[in-house]
């Protein structure tokens, strides 16, 4: 099993979703207007492409993929240096390779819900951690305060990505999982495709209830409600 992982469709796989995340980089992504004397704080949608590779494939790839269209970013769109690719990589490993490895021991539409969730969290509590440790270095800021700054400003940004990108995948990653399936790009799951009922209905709610929800807030936070 293990020699499979890598084989020629997950490789095929791998770089499509590495392509769209990149993609989604480029002309999906909004930089929240300062709260107070704060880093650019920009809110990018990658880790939903990411977050459902590593779904489909395991947390190995989707770490794979961050790196990847991290590096790729640094080099082409991002002004951030190698400060930007350590906490992008951070940021999206801390949720999709969390969620993906919760996701791998609960394979179903529950434990997709609780996996996105745990990975949401440690996204927010990593992101904090660095942070603290980062933006100090990075802009030049007395620690005390970027401390003071944790709670207001990057706690709730954190909250707000990574519920966007739960939201998201909730809502589109069957879709493209199947498609995938149909084009014998994954392997067939029938037993999944038998479960399909009223918990898919529920999941879908869920996800455009929280995409409200984080749109929402997101909008209230940069004060444009």
């Amino acid at each position: 099993m293990q020699k499979k992982k890598f084989g020629t469709r997950q490789l095929t796989v791998m770089a499509m979703m590495a392509a769209i995340a990149f993609v989604v980089v480029v002309i999906c992504h909004f930089v929240m207007p300062p709260i107070v004397e704060q880093p650019p704080l920009k809110l990018d949608l990658k880790d939903t492409i990411i977050v459902m590779a590593g779904f489909m494939l395991g947390p190995l790839p989707a770490f794979c993929i961050s790196v990847v269209v991290s590096l790729i970013e640094m080099l082409t769109v991002s002004t951030t240096g190698p400060i930007g690719l350590l906490m992008n990589v951070l940021s999206t490993c801390a949720f999709a390779c969390t969620a993906s490895f919760v996701y791998k021991r609960m394979h179903n539409k529950y434990g997709a819900v609780v996996a996105l969730l745990i990975g949401v969290v440690v996204q927010v509590a990593v992101m904090l951690l660095w942070n603290y440790i980062v933006t100090p270095i990075w802009q030049g800021a007395p620690r005390a305060v970027v401390a003071k700054m944790l709670v207001p400003v990057f706690l709730p940004f954190n909250a707000i990505k990574g519920g966007l990108n739960m939201a998201l995948t909730l809502l589109i990653y069957k879709p493209i999982s199947m498609a995938l399936r149909k084009s014998n790009l994954l392997p067939s799951d029938g037993a999944a495709a038998a479960k399909k009922g009223k918990l898919s209905i529920g999941i879908y709610i869920l996800g455009v209830v929280l995409l409200v929800s984080c749109v929402l807030f997101a909008l209230a936070l940069a004060k444009v409600i």
